[in-house]
């Protein structure tokens, strides 16, 4: 068990950096720009020890809605903790907003210990008076773009706490399940559902996500790691350098994901984004389901207009799994376990070659080849290549004139053969070499002799 050390202060004190710095890692965005962190960001800390620490959104006064949920976000961050870490920004000063924090965190019950931040390049001394007064732990002076005072810090922090037992656990681990979309089609409020809890914040606000929340999931003896990410938009609407970050953060969540979530808004229909996002799903080889969220309250010709759209917008994810879904109420929810196994079976299997070539000889006796220049192409066998997704390598003679028509046949033909679902398959081709390619065949001494009478003989004749 690891004991749980939450960052918490106002909105731009360098929390996310801090974080940043004990998992040694950069999974939480860092920006010049306050409220930038909303959810909950959890990982290993590795400075001093071993432990886990939470980066929470900043606590300000409640002006609207969306600083609400961060707030609660926050709090529950704080009531996990075993310690918490108050950050103040030592450059600003005390301000007012920290005394309510710090009103609040008396009544929490927690240990606090005071880190007063962005102290490089003033005297610490001077930054440090401003908060004695309020009796927690410290202050310490941090600096946590640079690193500096962190290990005098989490010395403090974690003395007296138990000793680990075991070895910190692997993060993200078990199936890595990434929830993609553009901004507001319902990939926080799925996300939430699944778990049962407000773990990610939800708002009408588009693009209310803008990091990639990783949490771990269990469910019926299974392990999950599910990953929220922030909504995509198309290149040209995306101005702000922080929704830059989301989207980067977005595209290497589905690089590490086993399988990919394609959220829908069936309201407003399949759009050029969302074709462009499952396309970019398929060149990474991802297992892919998609979900058709926000199916109730559509009309029966809705519904069969939409389904209409997907046949003709997406022929090319004919193996994905759809499921029409209300994540708001649950409908439907409680399929995509079974298919996320599905998915993430077939993008694992491990295929025989003795399996592989029987198929594929099965394959040509159904439907030969074409011939190129008068002579047929010939497919000799075919082993495994590669997992997620299966890659089977294909070997033979001109298999590099095989047409893709012929390619797409062996593809559905491997995929109803083997079952594989919700997975792309690749293929390699490669052409059998010809030993003799390149060498001159040399005479003996008695071709050599027959050539020469050979030659006489031509020569008397002209």
């Amino acid at each position: 068990m690891k004991s749980v050390i939450a960052l918490v202060g106002r909105p731009n004190v360098g929390k996310s950096t801090l974080f940043n710095q004990l998992t040694r890692s950069r999974n939480a965005i860092v920006a010049n720009y306050p409220g930038l962190t909303r959810d909950r960001q959890y990982g290993v800390g590795r400075v001093g020890g071993e432990y886990l620490v939470v980066d929470t959104g900043g606590l300000a006064e409640a002006d609207s809605q969306l600083e609400t949920l961060m707030a609660g976000q926050t709090w529950q961050g704080i009531e996990e903790a075993d310690r918490i870490i108050w950050m103040v920004d030592g450059r600003a000063g005390l301000t007012v907003a920290d005394e309510l924090i710090a009103k609040a965190l008396r009544h929490s019950g927690k240990p606090v210990y005071l880190a007063v931040n962005k102290t490089d390049g003033i005297d610490p001394e001077q930054a440090l008076s401003e908060f004695y007064p309020f009796g927690f732990h410290g202050p310490f002076a941090i600096a946590a773009a640079h690193g500096r005072g962190l290990q005098s810090l989490m010395a403090q922090v974690l003395a007296g706490l138990p000793p680990l037992t075991q070895p910190a656990e692997v993060e993200h681990a078990g199936i890595r399940l990434a929830f993609v979309g553009r901004p507001n089609v319902g990939k926080s409020t799925l996300v939430n559902r699944i778990l049962g809890e407000e773990r990610v914040v939800v708002s009408d606000l588009p693009g209310t996500t803008r990091d990639s929340i990783f949490v771990p999931f269990e469910h019926a003896g299974q392990h999950y790691t599910l990953i929220d990410t922030a909504g995509v938009r198309r290149r040209a609407k995306v101005k702000e350098t922080v929704e830059k970050f989301s989207v980067v953060k977005t595209l290497a969540a589905i690089e590490a994901a086993d399988v990919v979530i394609h959220v829908l808004d069936a309201h407003e229909g399949i759009t050029e984004q969302d074709v462009h996002l499952m396309g970019l799903s398929l060149e990474l080889g991802r297992a892919i389901i998609v979900v058709l969220n926000k199916w109730d309250g559509l009309s029966d010709t809705q519904r069969q207009q939409i389904k209409s759209d997907y046949a003709r917008q997406l022929p090319f994810l004919d193996f994905a799994e759809r499921f029409t879904i209300s994540a708001l109420h649950g409908t439907g929810v409680g399929l995509l376990y079974a298919a996320v196994q599905r998915a993430y079976r077939s993008a694992q299997a491990d295929l025989s070659t003795t399996q592989l070539t029987r198929l594929l000889e099965i394959a040509v006796a159904r439907h030969q080849p074409p011939l190129v220049r008068g002579r047929r192409i010939k497919l000799r066998y075919a082993h495994q290549g590669g997992r997620r997704p299966p890659v089977i390598v294909i070997h033979g003679n001109q298999v590099d004139q095989l047409p893709g028509a012929y390619r797409r046949y062996l593809e559905n033909h491997f995929r109803q053969q083997l079952k594989l679902v919700g997975t792309p398959i690749r293929f390699e081709l490669k052409v059998g070499e010809n030993p003799y390619a390149g060498k001159r065949n040399k005479l003996t001494s008695r071709q050599v002799r027959s050539r020469q009478r050979l030659m006489k003989h031509v020569r008397r004749r002209k």
